[in-house]
């Protein structure tokens, strides 16, 4: 069963699994004995106390013992034990079929570094998903994450997938409970890894077998995760259409358009142009942590940006256009005192230069900031 340096390792995470691993281990075998380049089985147990670890043993798996609690936790102990190129893990309650581990190494093969299983393009058992999860659950997770992060995948939080060991090292998982899933497919995606997926079927729990999953706690818990992790680049199409809005709501007034005419237009435009300059900062600072720490990866959409923001050589292009729009307001606020000494600040014309000159300030005080903020992360991380 076992080389020295095999192709794939089987990656199971366990706690009082004594009910259906022996089941699993063995179609670990079945679906491993075609694969050419050799395999292994590793329990990456969570502290079992059912007997689970004896059960490992005697059916040829290697365990592993993991004594930080959390899904997250045994896998990641799980990957760091496996000798092999390619890694398959699935859960240990029988409801993923190992026995496809041929179609996921044959992916892996083709230069993917991910293949995901997707449930709903394959069969799912009667029983096999709860109601909740099947039809808002996990459509729900798996469509946002396919909004905030641009990736195509169908089944985010399925929990059979084959992956490149070394691809997948780099994105230094951290999380020790179920956002372990998560954290990995969308690292995957922000860091241009190859993704793709193939149809898996699920089956049911067997009798008596209780889920680990909590449905309201992991589901907050999971989309907590997804909205705080910073997208790179998935909120730059909002703020393109937040300042769009914006100088529609300008033009509109300046025009004195119908139901445009009140200061509330002014307030909706600049609270649209906050919005998008908060978008836009922390994309650049989100960028510049990401590119420091996987520089190897960095995608072509990052290589024109510091050519356009001249990052590649520094951040004095930033602080240079920071020093503009700074004089830019002020020479806005010159010409809102002159309306004001004329007495003329009721015209709209006044309103519009009020809003231009904040809006200056903003941008000059926001750029500021996050060219400091990308200055000292780099000399941090230099320094490192």
């Amino acid at each position: 069963m076992t080389e020295a340096c095999p192709e794939l390792s089987f990656v199971i995470p366990c706690l009082n699994e004594s009910q259906t691993l022996a089941t699993v281990i063995k179609e670990c075998h079945r679906g491993g004995q075609p694969i050419a380049g050799g395999y292994e089985v590793i329990v990456a147990d969570n502290g079992s106390s059912d007997g689970s670890r004896d059960i490992a043993l005697a059916h040829g798996a290697r365990v592993v013992e993991v004594p930080i609690r959390g899904y997250g936790a045994a896998l990641a102990a799980g990957i760091k034990a496996a000798k092999g190129h390619y890694v398959l893990m699935g859960d240990a309650d029988s409801t993923y079929v190992f026995s496809q581990a041929s179609e996921f190494v044959a992916k892996l093969r083709q230069g993917y570094d991910v293949v995901m299983g997707n449930r709903f393009r394959g069969q799912i058992a009667p029983g096999a998903m709860p109601v909740l999860h099947k039809y808002l659950g996990n459509p729900v997770i798996s469509a946002l994450g396919r909004l905030f992060f641009g990736l195509n995948v169908g089944d985010f939080y399925c929990g059979l997938r084959g992956f490149n060991r070394k691809a997948v090292d780099e994105l230094n998982l951290s999380s020790p409970g179920m956002e372990f899933a998560l954290e990995m497919i969308i690292k995957s995606g922000l860091l241009s890894l190859k993704i793709t997926e193939i149809p898996t079927n699920l089956r049911a729990n067997p009798p008596g077998r209780k889920p680990h999953l909590n449905t309201w706690r992991d589901g907050w818990r999971s989309l907590k995760f997804m909205l705080s992790f910073s997208p790179k680049y998935s909120f730059l199409p909002l703020a393109a259409i937040l300042v769009s809005v914006a100088v529609l709501l300008i033009t509109a007034y300046a025009k004195q358009a119908a139901i445009f005419t009140g200061v509330n237009t002014l307030v909706f435009a600049t609270s649209c142009l906050i919005a998008a300059v908060g978008i836009v900062s922390d994309y650049l600072l989100t960028r510049e942590m990401l590119s420091a720490q996987f520089s190897s990866r960095r995608s072509p959409r990052s290589e024109v940006l510091d050519r356009l923001l001249g990052l590649g050589r520094g951040t004095d292009r930033l602080f240079k256009i920071a020093a503009a729009t700074f004089l830019g307001s002020i020479l806005g606020f010159a010409g809102l005192i002159s309306f004001a000494v004329r007495g003329l600040l009721y015209l709209p014309s006044a309103g519009i230069i009020g809003l231009l000159s904040c809006a200056l300030m903003l941008g000059a005080v926001s750029t500021y900031l996050t060219a400091t903020k990308i200055s000292s992360y780099r000399s941090l991380h230099r320094s490192s």
